[in-house]
Protein backbone atom coordinates (compact mmCIF):
# COMPACT_ATOMS: atom_id res chain seq x y z
CA UNK A 1 0.00 0.00 0.00
CA UNK A 2 1.12 3.33 -1.13
CA UNK A 3 0.32 6.28 1.49
CA UNK A 4 0.71 10.06 0.77
CA UNK A 5 -0.24 12.69 3.41
CA UNK A 6 -0.85 15.77 2.50
CA UNK A 7 -1.42 19.53 4.54
CA UNK A 8 -0.16 23.08 3.37
CA UNK A 9 3.32 23.63 2.89
CA UNK A 10 4.46 19.92 3.66
CA UNK A 11 6.65 21.45 6.42
CA UNK A 12 4.84 20.74 9.88
CA UNK A 13 1.87 18.41 10.07
CA UNK A 14 2.56 16.19 6.66
CA UNK A 15 5.94 15.47 7.18
CA UNK A 16 5.38 14.61 10.84
CA UNK A 17 2.90 12.35 9.75
CA UNK A 18 5.01 10.78 6.73
CA UNK A 19 7.73 10.24 9.94
CA UNK A 20 5.40 8.75 12.21
CA UNK A 21 3.75 6.40 9.71
CA UNK A 22 7.38 5.65 7.82
CA UNK A 23 8.55 4.34 12.10
CA UNK A 24 4.99 2.18 12.47
CA UNK A 25 5.45 0.15 8.93
CA UNK A 26 9.16 -0.22 9.29
CA UNK A 27 10.47 -4.09 7.46
CA UNK A 28 6.91 -4.05 5.57
CA UNK A 29 6.98 -3.63 1.85
CA UNK A 30 4.25 -0.52 2.26
CA UNK A 31 5.62 3.02 1.55
CA UNK A 32 4.87 6.88 2.64
CA UNK A 33 5.20 9.94 1.30
CA UNK A 34 4.03 14.03 1.95
CA UNK A 35 3.27 16.76 0.33
CA UNK A 36 1.86 20.12 0.40
CA UNK A 37 -1.01 22.26 -1.21
CA UNK A 38 1.29 25.06 -1.94
CA UNK A 39 5.02 25.22 -3.48
CA UNK A 40 6.28 27.52 -0.55
CA UNK A 41 8.69 25.76 0.99
CA UNK A 42 9.52 23.51 -1.73
CA UNK A 43 13.02 21.54 -1.01
CA UNK A 44 12.50 22.89 2.22
CA UNK A 45 13.44 20.52 5.83
CA UNK A 46 10.34 20.06 7.97
CA UNK A 47 10.36 22.89 10.55
CA UNK A 48 12.23 22.73 13.09
CA UNK A 49 9.42 21.90 15.78
CA UNK A 50 7.95 19.25 13.74
CA UNK A 51 11.66 17.92 13.72
CA UNK A 52 12.34 18.46 17.51
CA UNK A 53 8.91 16.73 18.69
CA UNK A 54 9.54 13.61 16.22
CA UNK A 55 13.11 13.35 17.87
CA UNK A 56 11.49 14.06 21.59
CA UNK A 57 9.25 10.75 20.12
CA UNK A 58 12.34 8.43 18.55
CA UNK A 59 10.86 9.43 14.83
CA UNK A 60 13.60 9.63 12.02
CA UNK A 61 12.41 12.20 9.74
CA UNK A 62 15.90 12.23 7.84
CA UNK A 63 15.56 12.83 4.14
CA UNK A 64 11.72 14.53 4.21
CA UNK A 65 11.63 17.61 2.22
CA UNK A 66 9.05 19.68 0.89
CA UNK A 67 7.27 19.24 -2.20
CA UNK A 68 4.25 20.28 -3.95
CA UNK A 69 0.86 18.10 -4.78
CA UNK A 70 1.04 16.55 -7.87
CA UNK A 71 -2.36 15.23 -10.13
CA UNK A 72 0.38 12.28 -10.84
CA UNK A 73 0.22 11.57 -7.06
CA UNK A 74 -3.48 9.99 -7.91
CA UNK A 75 -1.35 7.47 -10.04
CA UNK A 76 1.45 6.63 -7.80
CA UNK A 77 -0.49 6.65 -3.93
CA UNK A 78 -3.70 4.49 -2.84
CA UNK A 79 -4.71 6.13 -0.32
CA UNK A 80 -4.10 10.08 0.62
CA UNK A 81 -4.90 11.71 3.70
CA UNK A 82 -5.39 15.40 4.18
CA UNK A 83 -4.68 17.18 7.27
CA UNK A 84 -7.79 19.47 7.15
CA UNK A 85 -10.87 20.72 5.37
CA UNK A 86 -9.21 23.47 2.90
CA UNK A 87 -6.56 20.79 1.76
CA UNK A 88 -9.09 18.35 1.16
CA UNK A 89 -10.72 20.87 -1.28
CA UNK A 90 -7.34 21.64 -3.26
CA UNK A 91 -6.78 18.26 -3.64
CA UNK A 92 -10.04 17.22 -4.57
CA UNK A 93 -9.83 20.15 -6.83
CA UNK A 94 -7.02 18.45 -8.60
CA UNK A 95 -8.97 15.11 -9.28
CA UNK A 96 -9.58 13.70 -12.80
CA UNK A 97 -12.44 11.50 -12.04
CA UNK A 98 -14.26 9.57 -8.89
CA UNK A 99 -11.64 6.87 -8.64
CA UNK A 100 -9.51 9.72 -7.93
CA UNK A 101 -11.68 11.42 -5.09
CA UNK A 102 -12.29 8.25 -3.89
CA UNK A 103 -8.33 7.78 -2.82
CA UNK A 104 -8.49 11.03 -0.49
CA UNK A 105 -10.00 11.39 3.02
CA UNK A 106 -9.30 13.44 5.88
CA UNK A 107 -6.20 11.84 8.02
CA UNK A 108 -8.59 11.91 11.43
CA UNK A 109 -11.06 10.35 9.62
CA UNK A 110 -8.99 6.79 10.17
CA UNK A 111 -9.26 7.32 14.01
CA UNK A 112 -12.39 9.11 14.22
CA UNK A 113 -14.58 7.77 11.62
CA UNK A 114 -17.18 10.32 10.11
CA UNK A 115 -16.48 12.84 11.91
CA UNK A 116 -14.60 15.13 9.28
CA UNK A 117 -11.96 16.15 12.09
CA UNK A 118 -8.98 18.36 11.47
CA UNK A 119 -5.57 17.90 12.00
CA UNK A 120 -4.82 21.69 13.42
CA UNK A 121 -1.79 23.84 11.68
CA UNK A 122 0.44 24.39 14.57
CA UNK A 123 2.72 26.74 12.24
CA UNK A 124 1.76 30.20 14.24
CA UNK A 125 1.53 28.13 17.49
CA UNK A 126 4.60 27.10 20.25
CA UNK A 127 6.13 23.75 20.77
CA UNK A 128 2.64 22.70 22.55
CA UNK A 129 0.88 22.27 19.36
CA UNK A 130 3.24 20.38 17.62
CA UNK A 131 2.95 18.30 20.67
CA UNK A 132 -0.75 17.69 20.41
CA UNK A 133 -0.92 17.38 16.64
CA UNK A 134 2.17 14.68 17.08
CA UNK A 135 -0.26 12.63 18.94
CA UNK A 136 -3.80 13.13 16.67
CA UNK A 137 -0.97 12.03 13.87
CA UNK A 138 -0.02 9.01 15.64
CA UNK A 139 -3.32 7.58 16.67
CA UNK A 140 -4.82 7.91 13.02
CA UNK A 141 -1.55 6.34 11.53
CA UNK A 142 -1.89 3.40 14.33
CA UNK A 143 -5.40 2.93 12.89
CA UNK A 144 -4.46 3.28 9.45
CA UNK A 145 -1.48 0.44 9.62
CA UNK A 146 -4.33 -1.81 11.76
CA UNK A 147 -6.16 -1.66 8.71
CA UNK A 148 -3.61 -2.25 5.98
CA UNK A 149 -3.90 -5.34 4.33
CA UNK A 150 -1.36 -8.09 4.96
CA UNK A 151 1.62 -8.57 2.42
Amino acid sequence: MRILMVCLGNICRSPLAEGIFRNKIQGTEHQVDSAGTSAFHRGERPDMRSLRTAKKHQINMDGIHARPFSVDDFDHFDRIYVMDRSNLEDVLALARDEKDRKKVDLLLNASHPGKDLEVPDPYFGGEEGFEQVFHLIDVACTHIVNSLPSE
